[in-house]
């Protein structure tokens, strides 16, 4: 059962995941959302949360487990 449960967590993704691309953060598996603010979007997760800040925020992609944050992105704080 071991092969099968890795298998489906490569597949389906069930971790939290952060991606940080050119002006954009990508988030897998988050729980909830704390804040959106054109400043600041906050994304919590089972072991804390997220702090996106900069200029312009805006969420391109909002999903039931998946976020893209899109902007001028100064600095992601993890508490």
């Amino acid at each position: 059962m071991g092969i099968i449960n890795s298998i489906r967590s490569y597949i389906l993704e069930d971790e939290f995941k952060i991606t940080i691309l050119n002006n954009k953060v990508n988030i897998v598996n988050y729980q909830s959302i704390g804040i959106i603010d054109t400043n600041k979007v906050v994304v919590k997760y089972d072991f804390g949360s997220v702090s996106v800040r900069g200029d312009n925020l805006v969420l391109s992609k909002l999903m039931n487990n998946e976020i893209l944050i899109s902007g001028n992105i100064y600095s992601i704080d993890f508490r």
